[in-house]
């Protein structure tokens, strides 16, 4: 594909999965200091998240804006870069940490302590992001298949819905325990409000995204070639 800017977007999105796989790694409770809750098997002492909450929304947005521009063809070979990305990130991990460590050196536990569970969040990471992003793209491209050029916004909000949803609970069911969540009412609360959260990130910077997306549709050269060649009514 021969675009100046579709390369810059697929660095972004795979750098953003990339940190947001290292930032996950640590457990976070927002908080805690006054938010209690008990309704049936949830038991809410604060929100209960992972450190790359602040990010991982920008991945979808991303792939929003891939999708919607470039087609689901590119925003496969994305997250195809992504997964290559992150298997070479766990490998590299896996083999600094059991590399013999100089007599000087004191922070091997404290490296494996994050580098260490790093294989089983890029697991989880793989996992959630392949269906949830395969499912975000794939319904936004079916839905601009029905709608044209209108009703974005219908597009990015179910689309998002449909993608973080899948992403939340497969990501969340594979990398709790790495977190040290072991009761039932963490693990819902770590799950929903990780799906609630980073839907409400999208929605509440979907101008943004409007924004961005309006803009490469007119300065993409094979998109506004696409329009001229579409025929009208």
């Amino acid at each position: 594909m021969s675009s100046p800017y579709f390369p810059i977007l697929t660095a972004l999105f795979v750098g953003v999965m990339l940190i947001s796989n290292i930032t996950g790694t640590k457990g976070v409770v927002l908080f805690d200091d006054w938010l209690h809750l008990d309704i049936g098997p949830i038991h809410m002492n604060g929100l209960v998240t992972d450190g790359a909450f602040f990010l991982f929304p920008l991945a979808y947005v991303l792939g929003d804006v891939i999708s919607e521009v470039y087609g689901f063809r590119a925003m496969r070979r994305t997250i195809l870069a992504g997964f290559a990305v992150l298997l070479l990130a766990s490998l590299c991990f896996w083999l600094t940490i059991h590399l013999p460590e100089a007599d000087f050196y004191d922070g091997q536990e404290a490296f494996e302590r994050v580098a260490g569970v790093v294989p089983q969040f890029l697991l989880a990471g793989l996992a959630g992001y392949v269906v949830g992003e395969f499912l975000n793209s794939f319904v936004l491209v079916k839905m601009k298949e029905r709608t044209g050029e209108h009703r974005l916004w219908a597009r990015l909000v179910f689309s998002t819905v449909v993608g973080e949803l899948a992403d939340t609970v497969v990501f969340c069911a594979i990398a709790a325990s790495a977190l040290g969540i072991s009761t039932w009412g963490d693990f819902l609360n770590y799950t929903i409000i990780g799906f609630v959260w980073k839907t409400l990130v999208e929605i509440v910077i979907m101008p943004v995204t409007y924004a961005v997306v309006n803009w490469l549709k007119l300065a993409e050269p094979s998109y506004r070639k696409a329009l001229e060649d579409t025929p009208t009514e």
